[in-house]
């Protein structure tokens, strides 16, 4: 049985599209909202040391884009300042972001979602 988790915010669209596609093919996981929960430093460095900031990073929301020039380069300079960041403005982590047994899908793609029923 495939493990799943499943992180984002509740009420994004692509995370709508994410659950639903996860319970069409009958895959089980858990939820984790970082709007509500929070996201802490460790998670974020594993995921930043696997999928990489160039994935992670939303650079075309709303919440990016009111950071200024200097916040931006900063927090893509250095690690632990975008770490902090994201904590400070998880809604800059693209969404969803999918643990599978095998590694993480970053955004939504039903047929990606499709293939992991196996």
């Amino acid at each position: 049985m495939i493990m799943l988790e499943i992180y984002g915010i509740k009420n994004c669209s692509s995370m709508k599209k994410a659950f639903d596609a996860l319970d069409a093919n009958g895959l089980r996981y858990t939820f984790h909202d970082y709007k509500k929960q929070g996201i802490d430093a460790e998670t974020l460095g594993v995921w930043l040391e696997n999928i990489g900031p160039e994935l992670l990073v939303n650079k075309k929301g709303t919440t990016w884009r009111k950071l200024s020039p200097e916040q931006q380069q900063a927090a893509l300079s250095d690690t632990a300042t975008l770490i902090q960041t994201l904590i400070e403005q998880p809604s800059i982590i693209k969404r969803p972001v999918l643990k599978t047994d095998s590694g993480f899908v970053v955004g939504f793609d039903a047929d990606t979602y499709a293939a992991l029923k196996g």
